[in-house]
């Protein structure tokens, strides 16, 4: 028989509403004072949010982007962020890089004084090097940019919604869209918190969120709903258990998996992923979490009408029965 790897017994008979008011209540309050991270602190938003300015630099020689950070530290500029760009197409002694600078004042974007001192200050690292294009993103566009990812985010949120409410029934829908919110406040509560650069990676970051965390809870809810007519007449409570027993190795499988391989991304990654990567990381660590211990208490709060109804003037039926798997 061919060995497998496994993180938990084949059949657990864990109580996961033992402590609800530990766990669950637990999220609850973190979702609380997210909210007062998020009002009092405010995000440390990128040049994305707050505008700024993008130089295209060309060099021959091969791009350090610490060199390029050590020439720009002394300057009076606001944040920078270095990426050097690769293409197939660039010559051999082509090396291009893109340096990002948010703006310090909120109303304009960097001084025409403080754009000369930064060309200065890399020509002086490297005489050779050429600025081929400048971009500035100024006050309206960061604030478009901001009003736009909101509204994406709400936007998947509804479509969820509206997918599980097709799919299951409303309850599920209620709970799973509440639970997603829950792993989405609580990162940017973090974010708040560690006043961690928040630009529009960590939008692409939150709504990989909202995919990830609805695909291992649908995985829960769907043997929840299989569970709910087989054992007609056991207590909900009892079946939310055997349902979320029953696909926990599955759920600790993937989410293990993933934490491997964004968390290699996290430390290897280099300054340019590692907001985005750290965003997804704790996103599938909170996912992990609400589909066991959040989605399923709020159906189960919400409660479930279980009583039979007739069908189509046929025998009385249970109302799960004739939903397709």
């Amino acid at each position: 028989m061919a060995w497998r790897l496994r993180l938990v017994p084949e059949k657990t008979n864990f109580d996961f509403f033992k402590h609800q008011w530990l766990t669950f209540g637990g999220s609850m309050v973190l979702m609380l004072l997210a909210f007062v991270f998020w009002g009092t602190m405010g995000l440390n938003f990128g040049i994305d949010f707050k505008g700024g300015t993008t130089l295209r630099t060309e060099s021959a020689q091969v791009i350090d982007v610490g060199a390029y950070r050590s020439a720009l530290e002394g300057l009076d500029i606001g944040d920078v962020v270095i990426t050097e760009v690769f293409d197939p197409s660039f010559r051999a002694d082509q090396h291009v890089a893109m340096v990002r600078i948010s703006s310090v004042d909120q109303e304009e974007a960097i001084s025409d004084t403080a754009l000369d001192s930064v060309r200065a200050a890399l020509t002086k690292m490297d005489p050779g090097i050429k600025f081929t294009s400048v971009e500035t993103v100024g006050p309206k566009v960061s604030g478009e940019l901001v009003k736009t990812s909101v509204i994406a985010v709400a936007l998947t949120s509804v479509g969820i919604m509206l997918y599980i409410w097709m799919r299951f029934e409303w309850q599920f829908a209620l709970g799973g869209v509440l639970a997603l919110l829950h792993d989405v406040f609580i990162t940017i509560g973090i974010f708040a918190l560690f006043q961690l650069k928040f630009d529009l990676t960590i939008i692409a970051a939150l709504l990989t969120i909202l995919g990830y965390s609805i695909n291992d809870t649908v995985v829960v809810f769907d043997r929840l709903r299989e569970n709910l007519v087989k054992y007609k007449t056991m207590p909900l409570r009892d079946v939310m258990n055997l349902s979320v027993n029953e696909t926990l190795s599955r759920t600790l499988m993937t989410s293990i998996t993933t934490l491997i391989a964004v968390g290699s991304m996290m430390v290897f990654g280099g300054d340019v992923i590692r907001g985005f990567s750290f965003a997804i990381f704790m996103g599938v660590l909170l996912g992990t979490y609400s589909s066991v211990y959040v989605a399923k208490n709020l159906v189960l709060f919400i409660g479930l009408d279980r009583t039979e109804k007739p069908k189509g003037g046929k025998a009385l039926d249970h109302e799960f029965a004739n939903i397709d798997a």
